[in-house]
């Protein structure tokens, strides 16, 4: 009996994934007002119906995607409670602080980059896409500015910059924007990005004669 329940369940989860990826493709290729539900059941292999089963509507189904492209899994763990972020807060030097938040963050982008660009059109003219994130604090700034105050206690960190300041810089260079700009306008590759972050970083942030 138990097992059938393990099936059943680890079914509903592979239907769930298959909706969530059918989701993020359609909605970055073609907008996310011109995408329909039907198209995306058509994409994952599953019945309409199934989507409204298990998601309810489709601003439900957008917010369960960047959920789960910020995370990288449909886990209920914060991005502070994530093992790459506690390497950030754990390292002991600002240089190694560094280096794990930009590997982490590098992560998260490659999901979540052109995701967020096309929220933000589809937020431009939905109002119900804005209200389903009714606070306006970016939760990406939140994480920063925690992973800031942590590097600027750290040997090794530029005295004299404040950990506000610190996590201005951080934010502005690694954000989705930028990242979309380097790795997809101008054709970088992820790990070009990441060497150019940390380079740039270590220049605005680190003591200058680091071993």
């Amino acid at each position: 009996m138990r097992e059938g329940k393990g099936k059943r369940g680890d079914k509903a989860q592979e239907t769930r994934r298959r909706i969530i990826e059918a989701a993020g493709a359609l909605f970055v290729e073609q907008g996310y007002g011109a995408t329909k539900l039907q198209e995306i059941a058509d994409r994952a292999d599953v019945a309409v119906q199934t989507i409204y089963f298990v998601f309810r509507n489709k601003p439900s189904l957008l917010k369960e995607l960047v959920d789960v492209a910020i995370a990288g899994d449909d886990e209920a763990v914060p991005t502070m409670d994530r093992p790459w972020f506690a390497e950030v807060t754990a390292a002991p030097t600002a240089e190694s602080a560094l280096a794990a938040l930009i590997a982490g963050t590098r992560g998260t982008l490659e999901r979540v980059a052109a995701i967020n660009e096309m929220v933000r059109a589809a937020a431009a003219t939905n109002p119900e896409i804005r209200e389903l994130w009714p606070d306006r604090t970016d939760p990406r700034y939140t994480v920063i500015s925690t992973a800031a105050r942590s590097l600027t206690l750290k040997p090794g960190a530029r005295p004299g910059i404040s950990a506000a300041e610190t996590a201005d810089i951080i934010y502005a260079l690694l954000s989705p924007e930028l990242f979309l700009i380097l790795t997809r306008d101008r054709a970088w590759s992820p790990d070009k990005w990441q060497r150019w972050a940390y380079d740039t970083l270590c220049s605005q942030l680190l003591v200058a004669d680091r071993p």
